[in-house]
């Protein structure tokens, strides 16, 4: 038998829990008994713990009582997981996460594995919107935003919230064999292994700063004019500097090239229009500023792992 511990402490996100311990309970159905996942949760305070959705889960062990050797050992992510300090968590955890043969994070749970310093140096993912806050936290570590899951040595971690059954039938079928993980995400009626990452799911630009200077000149000219041609020098010559110097300041400001901010502000562009329109990817092209609809679904398979076809059958 494999062992699964996932901790639950206040706060927790109850799908975070909920999404990777149904993969491994559906799989109990298609395994021997003897090849079965045994399934432990463990809670850090009191054995009921209330998640952040107002519902209530009773723990198997505390923290004081449990083992420290798991097969795989799973972290949800939740409000507390990166609003509070789990100084009482941590001792235990970074025990455990070396006595386990794998530890792994759902969502912002990345932000406790931190903590205990288990990121450092490693390749790790988190909910996209928690991206930023989680490299600047934790500087040693390479933060990735448009991955579902990463696996870097014994170390897993996914994205957000649903991110956490990707990551667990792609365990199963590590364990088990795909044909077993492909049986269970039938049964739960999710894709095997979804198209994209991430970035198809969060904008690709920040909000622009209201401030006035050369860069936020240049990129509001780029918001307000994409149907135009935007090349560097025309942007050099809104912000009022010279080419060499806007494209040093630009990246330096922005950690893009002016041609990667426009791309990306056309993707957007035509996200938008796709989400809220019935309009002809012809006419989306073209409000987005790009060439032609071949030029868009080349970027769009680029960026986000899916045509715009594809993104308006998903989000439209």
């Amino acid at each position: 038998m494999k062992s699964v511990a996932i901790l639950l402490f206040p706060d927790v996100l109850m799908l975070d829990v909920a999404g990777p311990l149904e993969v491994f309970s559906v799989a109990n159905r298609y395994l021997p008994p003897d090849e079965h996942y045994q399934i432990v949760t463990i809670s850090t305070t009191d054995k009921t713990v209330r998640a952040s959705n107002g519902l209530s889960l009773v723990a198997d062990r505390l923290l004081a009582e449990a083992p420290e050797a798991f097969d795989l050992l799973l972290i949800p992510g939740g409000p507390s997981a990166y609003n509070k300090r789990h100084n009482d968590l941590l001792p235990w955890l970074l025990r455990a996460a070396q006595a386990s043969r794998r530890h792994a994070s759902i969502c912002t749970g990345a932000f406790i594995l931190g903590e205990a310093g288990l990121l450092d140096g490693r390749q790790v993912t988190t909910h996209w919107n928690y991206i930023e806050r989680l490299s600047q936290r934790f500087p040693n570590t390479r933060v990735v935003g448009d991955q579902i899951y990463i696996k870097d040595g014994a170390l897993l971690t996914s994205g957000g919230v649903t991110a956490g059954i990707d990551m667990a039938l792609a365990i199963l079928a590590e364990d088990h064999g795909k044909q077993v993980a492909i049986d269970v995400a039938k049964v739960l009626l999710v894709a095997m292994k979804r198209q994209g990452g991430q970035a198809q799911f969060s904008p690709l630009l920040a909000e622009v700063a209201k401030e006035d200077s050369p860069v936020a000149r240049a990129q509001q000219h780029v918001l307000d004019n994409l149907e135009q041609e935007l090349s560097v020098e025309c942007l050099a010559r809104v912000a009022g500097v010279s080419t060499r110097h806007f494209a040093r300041i630009f990246a330096r400001e922005s950690g893009m090239t002016p041609r990667e901010f426009v791309h990306s502000a056309r993707i957007d562009r035509a996200r938008q229009l796709l989400e809220s329109s019935e309009l002809p990817l012809k006419t989306v092209a073209y409000h987005a500023g790009f060439r032609s609809v071949r030029c868009m679904r080349l970027l769009f398979s680029e960026r986000l792992g899916l045509t715009p076809a594809q993104y308006r059958h998903q989000f439209g």
